[in-house]
């Protein structure tokens, strides 16, 4: 059976985490996979600032069920050596979250290069993350992603082989695997299914790449929710909506232009149609919300 805990990327239902908060508690969500908060990276706050941020989230119950971290968002070709102190500074905001898990990447590489040139130092930086990460007891999470090294199965699953343990498992996004043309069930779900610890949920539609709620895109949502259930998967469900442009959007996809809507209700209006969509999902397959 799935017994899971909703959470999900709140800086999609507004920047403010006030707003972020209100709208959370009136879907019954505890947790939030924290990224973009008071229109600032959480990891671009100093330790001292993000104390105050750790303090309105004590006073209202909030729990981060992870950083939603830019690590390995960066160029392949681009310097490691100050990303290596970022890492650093962003396990320190995990310690003060009081959270073991960081979500990274495996570093952009230009559309047309191939990209075995850089397999051995994509491992190469990760080798490094993962021994900071035993060092500091922080699970890393790696998501696959567009236009990274680990943006089809095959690669995420070389990922896998090569550091999955304690320190390095792995986030399935059914979303992002479509936009890459990948068949998520059973393909990339196959390959990947014995290191899924944690699942982001947003769909999307192979034809044009265009994010819907779960079930309704060509993610296979409901089906790799199903089969999850009969591995009894016990973990977090990360709602990442991606239902428009929001705060930050530029700063997440390559080549995003789209302004960020200031339409208050907006965002919290798209995040409750996505909360609905994955619930009756939920609600189908007879899964346990653990904190229920």
């Amino acid at each position: 059976m799935l017994k899971y805990t909703l959470t999900g990327f709140a800086d999609e239902i507004s920047p403010d985490l006030d707003v972020q908060m209100s709208v959370l508690d009136s879907l019954n969500i505890r947790h939030i996979e924290m990224r973009g908060v008071d229109r600032k990276n959480l990891c671009d706050y100093t330790v001292e600032d993000a104390k105050k941020i750790k303090e309105r989230l004590d006073a209202r119950g909030f729990k981060l069920s992870a950083i939603g971290s830019p690590l390995g968002k960066i160029k392949i070709t681009d310097p490691f050596e100050p990303h290596f102190e970022f890492f650093k500074h962003v396990c320190d905001l995990a310690d003060l979250f009081e959270t073991k898990r960081i979500r990274i990447f495996s570093y952009y590489i230009d559309e047309g290069d191939d990209p075995a040139k850089y397999r051995d130092e994509v491992l190469r930086r990760t080798e490094i993350f993962v021994k900071e990460a035993q060092v500091r007891g922080i699970l890393l999470q790696h998501e696959n992603e567009k236009g990274i090294y680990g943006d089809n199965a095959e690669r995420c699953l070389d990922l896998q082989q090569n550091f999955y343990g304690d320190n390095f498992k792995c986030v399935f996004d059914p979303a992002n695997f479509v936009q890459c043309k990948v068949e998520t069930y059973p393909h990339a779900f196959g390959l990947l299914k014995d290191y899924i610890t944690y699942m982001h949920i947003k769909d999307a539609h192979m034809d044009d790449g265009v994010v819907t709620v779960a079930g309704r895109g060509d993610g296979h949502v409901k089906e790799i929710l199903t089969e999850l259930s009969e591995r009894n998967y016990e973990g977090f469900l990360s709602l990442e909506p991606h239902l428009h442009t929001f705060v930050g959007f530029s700063d997440l996809e390559v080549g995003a232009t789209n302004k960020a809507t200031e339409d208050a209700g907006l965002g919290g209006k798209l995040w409750t149609a996505a909360v609905t969509s994955l619930r009756g999902i939920l609600d189908e397959i007879g899964a346990v919300n653990a904190e229920a």
